[in-house]
């Protein structure tokens, strides 16, 4: 397939500054593409606050649909239009889509307008009389993601139209597009620790109390435990120290407080809860304090329809058959897993958060054939 659309749709919305949290322009553009497709789009704010991401800031989201026949299969695709900052040194202005070479650059190109420009070019190739078709679409995914896809899931859920299958177009492609694809992800948390002591001179140690020395063996223990050895989909989790921090100017000082932040990947086997009340035993046996946020918990579909929809039209296009996989970060799919079966697919993963993100135009095309023959395959199931 190469009718243009999708080479030109990613310029459209590489064009349109939409660092996280994002709203208005992006979003007309998107609009704008998808009602001469005969969607119905709908367009929302949620949330409150100022503009800082952090404090989970308002955002827009976008539910287009286009029914199908009365009865026919609902299928979705989710994706976010909201960026992450571009950072200084670019070659190029990167909110001016550029070409150069068989490559296109842009904040975004990757992670993840291409994939969302390719799947609307795909939208070209499928009849209306196929099945019911919608795009779950955020402003809300590079941030904390608080009034993002979760609030798109309230209003599908009020309105009645819940898909069937949905595929996540986020960058899931390793060294050439369609070499993997991802059927689950582990979850996250992160956990802040404090302990608090008292502070008084290195030299008369009996009269203060060092809560350095209680944050040290709190972290030690931690570290000591090995949470499992994995599970036939998922790899081992792992828990790491990301900070560290005291903050006493002076040499001869015990100080007052001591505080730590440490990072857990977890799979299937555990929950965000459970390994919250795990090192929270840990943490109060020495004294100490811990704060826990779940930013997802762990999710799996199992080989099916969907993933053998992906694969068979990734090996029709370009020849191979991605990997199924659990690896990576965390995405929007841990909340939309909760509806109904989704798999992540998309482009190539090397240049997203870069300095110089680009995507081979190329693969923009190819990316819509093979979006156009998941859903030919999804919807030829039913009939």
């Amino acid at each position: 397939m190469n009718n243009g659309h999708a080479l030109d749709y990613a310029k459209r919305l590489i064009a349109c500054e939409s660092v996280t949290p994002a709203r208005g322009t992006v979003f007309d553009e998107m609009e704008a593409m998808l009602a001469p497709l005969g969607f119905t789009v709908e367009r929302f704010i949620a949330g409150e606050g100022d503009d800082d991401p952090h404090n989970g800031a308002p955002v827009e989201n976008l539910f287009a649909i286009r029914a199908g026949p009365e009865g026919s299969r609902h299928f979705a695709f989710a994706g976010h239009l909201d960026v992450v900052p571009p950072g200084e040194g670019w070659s190029s202005d990167p909110f001016g889509p550029e070409i150069r070479g068989e490559l296109l650059y842009g904040r975004g190109a990757v992670d993840m307008k291409g994939s969302i420009a390719s799947f609307v070019a795909a939208l070209h190739e499928i009849s209306e009389e196929a099945g019911t078709i919608s795009l779950i679409i955020t402003g809300d995914e590079e941030g904390p993601a608080v009034y993002g896809t979760r609030a798109l899931i309230d209003h599908m859920q009020a309105r009645g139209s819940i898909p069937e299958l949905c595929l996540v177009g986020e960058p899931t492609s390793v060294n050439q597009l369609g070499d993997m694809m991802k059927i689950g992800r582990r979850g996250s948390v992160n956990m802040w620790i404090s302990v608090d002591g008292t502070q008084g001179h290195v030299a008369y140690p009996h009269l203060a109390d060092n809560p350095v020395s209680k944050l040290v063996t709190i972290l030690a223990e931690i570290e000591s435990v090995r949470l499992d050895e994995g599970t036939e989909w998922f790899q081992a989790s792992n828990i790491e120290i990301t900070d560290m921090h005291v903050g006493n100017p002076a040499h001869n000082v015990i100080p007052a407080r001591a505080e730590a932040r440490i990072s857990i990947r977890f799979n299937d086997l555990h929950s965000g809860e459970s390994l919250s009340r795990m090192k929270r035993e840990i943490v109060e046996k020495h004294g100490g304090e811990l704060r826990p946020v779940i930013s997802g918990e762990p999710f799996l579909t199992p080989p099916g329809e969907l993933s053998a929809a992906i694969s068979d039209a990734v090996k029709e296009v370009t020849g191979l058959e991605p990997e199924a996989s659990t690896s990576g970060g965390t995405s929007d799919a841990r909340f939309l897993s909760k509806i109904c079966p989704v798999v992540e697919f998309g482009l190539t993963n090397a240049t997203m958060h870069k300095l110089d993100e680009a995507v081979a135009v190329a693969d923009l095309d190819a990316l819509a054939e093979i979006y156009a023959g998941v859903m030919r395959r999804v919807f030829s199931a039913s009939e």
